[in-house]
Parts: C-alpha cells; structure tokens; sequence
C-alpha cells in the first residue's frame, strides 16, 4: 500500500500487508466449503461409475454362457450346467472368484413347448431354451454419502435356444 499512496496520504492505523494477514483464515473456510461438496460429487460420480461397469461385466460373462451352452461343449469331468458355469465365472473379471461366486451362478432348462422348467435327464435337448444368470451379487458402495451403506444388488441374464446337435452325437448331461 506504501507504493499507492503519498506517505502524507496513507490511511492511517493500516500498516502495509496487514490486510493480507487477515485473509488467509477466510480463504481455509472458502476451499473446506468448496472442496467437500466436490470430493462427495467425485465419490459419487465413482461409486454409480463402478455399479454400473459390475453390472456390464457379469451381464457379458453370462451371455457367454449362453453362447457357450448351445454349442454343447463341456470341459471334462463336468457336466453340461457345471461347464457352462465355469466359463461364466471365467469371463466375470473376478466378480465372482471362489465358492461363493460360483455359487450365485444359475443355469436353467426350459421346455420349449410349455416354457416350464425342464429338470432331469433331456433338460437340454435340442430346441429347449437355457438361460444362465447371475443372481444375489452385491455391490458395497465405496462411500454411502447420500444413501445408505447397504449393498447394491445386481442381477444379470441372458437366454438363447438350444440347437440340434449333429446325428448320432449323444447329448452331454446337464
């Protein structure tokens, strides 16, 4: 302020970078209130970013199933459900790694002329629908600002018909 005004002029009781001094307490207040609601904004952002990237990457894992069931093909020593359910937990970039996530994995076998579920030996003959889902996934958010913390459940399934396999070749068990 020495640089603005005369030394005659100078207001006086105002040393020069007083006032400077008494800001900086105002400019924490300015970025706590600014910087909260951004970072919570950010959280949130994330967090819908997450639940939706989990809910795309289990409905492909069980669409390949699907695309894996009606080709008949089953790894060795398993039957056809349980093939179908390895390649699902395979394709689910780890969401559904171990025990537990096989175990969220179902395979059904519906008729295709009553569209009742079809059990038993037969359950995946030629023409039948199969439908492969991910049932009971829960997603935990990563902050529950805005809601609460329970989990976020996430459902995905596909389903295609069963083809006919070529004569003579036996259907694999489901």
């Amino acid at each position: 302020m020495s640089g603005m005004f005369p030394a005659s002029a100078q207001p006086l009781g105002v040393r020069p970078g007083r006032l400077c001094g008494r800001r900086t307490g105002a400019a924490m207040v300015e970025l706590s209130l600014v910087l909260v609601p951004t970072l919570a904004l950010i959280l949130a952002i994330t967090d819908f970013a997450i639940a939706i990237f989990v809910r795309s990457a289990l409905q492909h894992a069980v669409t390949e199933g699907v695309r894996y069931a009606i080709t008949y093909r089953t790894i060795p020593g398993l039957s056809h459900s349980e093939s179908i359910k390895q390649v699902v937990q395979q394709r689910a970039l780890g969401f559904l790694a171990g025990a537990s996530g096989l175990s969220k994995i179902r395979v059904r076998f519906y008729s295709q002329v009553t569209f009742t579920e079809a059990t038993g030996p037969g359950a995946n003959a030629a023409g039948n629908i199969v439908e492969v889902s991910v049932e009971d996934f829960s997603w935990s958010p990563i902050v529950p600002l805005w809601r609460s913390a329970s989990p976020i459940v996430v459902r995905a399934a596909a389903a295609d018909r069963l083809q006919s396999l070529p004569f003579g070749t036996p259907l694999p068990p489901p």
